[in-house]
């Protein structure tokens, strides 16, 4: 694997900065709410969406730096993945349960309507294209499925559960887990669209 071109390396530079501007300012919110930076930075780990803007932050600064692992295409296919389900599911099931301002909006605006596009518009135009396998697909969606037990189990301890959808006290088990199955299904749907997209540009 080959290190990216230097205007792969500046772009990935500038979306990683817009994602690592949406955490820093979502962790100067939660450490002046939680009290001290452990428990800002526990809170904060409960939600798939900063995981999901944290590893983007790791790959693209990877990326900036020349690290070539960074730049393989299934892990920039992956994070393009990640963030897109982070601003979907945003929008269609959480936007409604939330009131936010100042900087807590800044925060949200950044990590839920311009890092997903801007991480989405960087894998068309700056990642390798062709290399992509259906299997792909199936590694891919680990990291929810991950996510998922942690979060659940997480919320067996402190009865804290980080999105409504994911709350079993509310909706039992069945309805969780048959949202979570819808989800992962949808997820490894756009999945292989992506692969086949991937494939046809690689071909030109």
């Amino acid at each position: 694997m080959k290190v990216l071109p230097l205007a792969a390396r500046i772009a990935a530079l500038i979306v990683g900065l817009i994602a690592f501007a949406a955490l820093a300012i979502r962790f100067a919110v939660s450490l002046e709410q939680a009290g001290s930076a452990q428990a800002a930075a526990w809170t904060m780990l409960r939600f798939f969406t900063i995981i999901g803007n944290l590893l983007t932050c790791i790959i693209l600064f990877g990326v900036a730096l020349g690290v070539k692992a960074a730049g393989h295409p299934r892990r920039l296919a992956g994070i393009m993945l990640l963030m897109g389900l982070i601003g979907v599911v945003y929008a269609v099931l959480l936007r409604s349960t939330e009131n936010l301002s100042g900087p807590a909006e800044t925060s949200n605006l950044l990590l839920h309507y311009i890092a997903p596009p801007a991480v989405a518009l960087y894998w068309l135009i700056f990642a390798p294209k062709g290399r992509l396998v259906y299997s792909d697909t199936l590694r891919w969606a680990l990291l929810p499925m991950a996510y998922l037990a942690y979060a659940l189990g997480r919320a067996q301890f402190d009865g804290r559960y980080p999105y409504p959808f994911l709350d079993v006290a509310r909706h039992g088990w069945m309805q969780v887990g048959l949202t979570s199955a819808m989800m992962a299904a949808g997820f490894m749907v756009v999945g292989a669209v992506v692969v086949w997209i991937d494939r046809r540009i690689g071909r030109r």
